[in-house]
This record gives C-alpha cells, structure tokens and sequence, in this order.
C-alpha cells in the first residue's frame, strides 16, 4: 500500500513572480526593448535630479521680495502673486464671495458624487450655477456688481471650462441625434454645422465670435467679449462632443431598436430611454477627454484680451520687481492644469467602472 508524504508548497522562483517578472515581460522582453528602457532610464536621470534641485533643494520659499540669488527657483513669486492667480483683478474687499463660490462647488461636487437621484442631482447644480453667478457678478441682494473685465486668473479658467462644459454636452446631444435622425434637412444641418466646426481651429471661432458676432446684432445691442468667447467655445466644442455621442449611438445594437419599436415606444422615449442612455456609458472615455480639451483650450482666450490663469503669468512677470520669473509662473499653472485634468481622468475611469454592465 503506497504511502503519500504530504509536501509543504514552495513559492515559485524569484524571476518569475513579482516586480521581476513584470520587468522581464515589459522592460526587457526584447533587445529593443532593453534599448528602449536602458535609454528611457538615461533621459529620467538627466531631465529628473536637476528639476528637484531647481525646483526643491535650491528654491527658496520664504520672504516677500526678490532678494535672493538666481540659482534656484524663487517660489516667493507666486506667493506675493497669488492672489492675481487666483482672483485676477477682483476687488479684495469682494473676493470672500468667490471663496465662498469655490466652497459651494466642492459641496456640489460631493451631492453629485454621494446624491441619490438624477433630479435632485441636476437641480442642485442648477442652483449652484445660479447662486454662484450672483456671488461673483453680484449687483443684487447688496452686493457689489464687478464688471467681466475685473475677472481674471484661476477664476476666468474655472468658469470658461464649467460653462463651455455644461453647454456644449446638452447642445452636442442634440446636433448627434440630428445626424442620426430621418428627417434630411434637419440631418443635413447637423452634418454641415458639425464638419464646419471640426474643420477649422477653435482660436478662429473665438476671434469671429468676439469680432464678427456683434456685426450681426441690432444696433445698440452688445455683449461683453467674456460672453462672446463663451459662446464662441461652446459652439466649437458642441460638435466634437456630438461626434463623440454619435460613435456612441452607432455601437448600439440594432437589436436594442427593434426592442424599443416592438414595445411601441415613440422616437424620443426610444432615444431617451434606450438608446442614450447605453450611448452616453459607451462614449464616457471620448467625452472626459473632449472636456480635458476644454479646460485646456480655455488659455486660448488671452488671444482675445481675457486675462486666464496662464495670461496671468506674463502679466505678473512683467512687473519690474519680478522679472525673469516666468518659468516659476509656467510650473505653477502646469501643476494646476495638470491636477484638474488628472482628476477629470480619474472621475472618467470611476464612471466607467460605475456604468459597467457588460458582465452583467
């Protein structure tokens, strides 16, 4: 009778689990990737130890004028600056009111993410946007009004990306379902408006919308160039996002049609019911990447006389007691941009994950 020895389990080899085996499969699979990796390991150490002595170990962080050498960086520059990044030339007196509008929208940013129901979602950003325009344009309830022209810095970029984002989803809905629709004039406009707009780069629209617009208007009727930009961005923007929504409609089965016709619902409860919704979850990548463009795209307004956090760098260097002090500004505002735009990115895979239902 055979008699079984029970054997302890020993671990698989070193090279063949673990951080060595993912090195192996991804670094040095091949001989050029080896090369690859020997050279990308090569640019880090050059461009990597010299920013963290420029940017860290020879900075310096104290004080309130510029009294110290140039060998490091000088973040005292943006400290004594930073309210012109922050505000632009928003009265001092008046800026707790755009504190208090940044505070009120990270709490709208938690009811959005922790809220229950889509209405109650959608009415809380609603009375956001209407609450917030009050407190930083005022001229009502006591408030002092402050003109377009006083604002300026992180301000402007926050309000051009939130409005050119909140304006053109709605607005690039409905140029998708025009495409999509039966009806041939109105799906030739939408084809036209779209292929125009994708065909021509946003700084021309931003100059017709702030030069050749108000040639179109009534005589005596004018806006301010802040609201002629909005519009120009968002009408820019609208298509690529009707694009996006588009290629998202296309990937729907036919099946989920016929489904929707069988049950006898009408054209729009087909479209509102079935087929966007699935639409809107397939195109959430194209969509958060459209609107990383429009955070960006917002410095594109110092083109036209606005006055956003980047053109703020050029405008703070200019003083003559700072100048030779615009590769602090260009940091500062990347680590901005860059921490906006990584959190979009994050909040696009969350939703992802969230809308997920292929496994299911």
């Amino acid at each position: 009778m055979a008699v079984f020895k029970k054997v302890e389990a020993r671990q698989a080899p070193i090279g063949s689990r673990g951080i060595i085996l993912w090195a192996r499969e991804n670094l040095f699979s091949s001989p050029l990737n080896i090369a690859l990796t020997i050279f990308g390991i090569a640019l880090l150490l050059w461009i990597i130890p010299p920013f963290v002595n420029w940017s860290i170990i020879d900075a310096h962080f104290a004080g309130t004028t510029n009294t110290h050498p140039k060998v490091g960086a000088n973040w005292v520059f943006i400290k004594v600056k930073m309210s012109m990044f922050l505000y632009g030339f928003y009265p001092e007196v008046d800026r707790w009111r755009v504190k208090l509008a940044y505070a009120l929208f990270l709490i709208v940013i938690a009811v959005f993410k922790y809220g229950k129901g889509a209405i109650f979602k959608t009415s809380s950003v609603a009375i956001y946007f209407l609450v917030a325009y009050i407190l930083i344009k005022g001229g009502i309830f006591g408030l002092n009004e402050v003109g377009y022209d006083k604002w300026g810095g992180l301000l402007l970029t926050i309000i051009i990306s939130v409005v050119g984002i909140v304006f053109s989803f709605p607005l690039g809905v409905l140029f998708a379902l025009g495409r999509k629709t039966d009806l041939p004039i109105i799906r030739s406009l939408s084809i036209s408006y779209i292929e125009l707009m994708r065909s021509v780069p946003l700084i021309t629209v931003l100059f017709m919308s702030s030069v050749i617009l108000p040639l179109f208007l009534p005589e005596g009727v004018t806006f301010d160039k802040l609201v002629r930009a909005l519009v120009g961005l968002v009408i820019f923007e609208s298509a690529y996002v009707a694009e996006a929504i588009r290629g998202g409609i296309q990937a729907i089965p036919t099946g989920q049609y016929e489904a929707a016709d069988a049950i006898g619902l009408s054209y729009w409860e087909k479209m509102l019911l079935v087929i966007l919704p699935q639409a809107l979850k397939v195109a959430i990548p194209n969509l958060v990447g459209i609107f990383i463009s429009i955070v960006q795209n917002t410095t594109l307004v110092m083109i036209i006389g606005l006055f956003d956090l980047l053109a703020m760098v050029q405008l703070t260097a200019s003083d003559s007691h700072w100048l030779g002090f615009e590769t602090e500004g260009y940091v500062f505002v990347t680590a901005i941009f860059w921490a906006f735009c990584y959190a979009m990115s994050l909040f696009s895979k969350s939703l992802e994950k969230r809308f997920n239902t292929s496994n299911k």
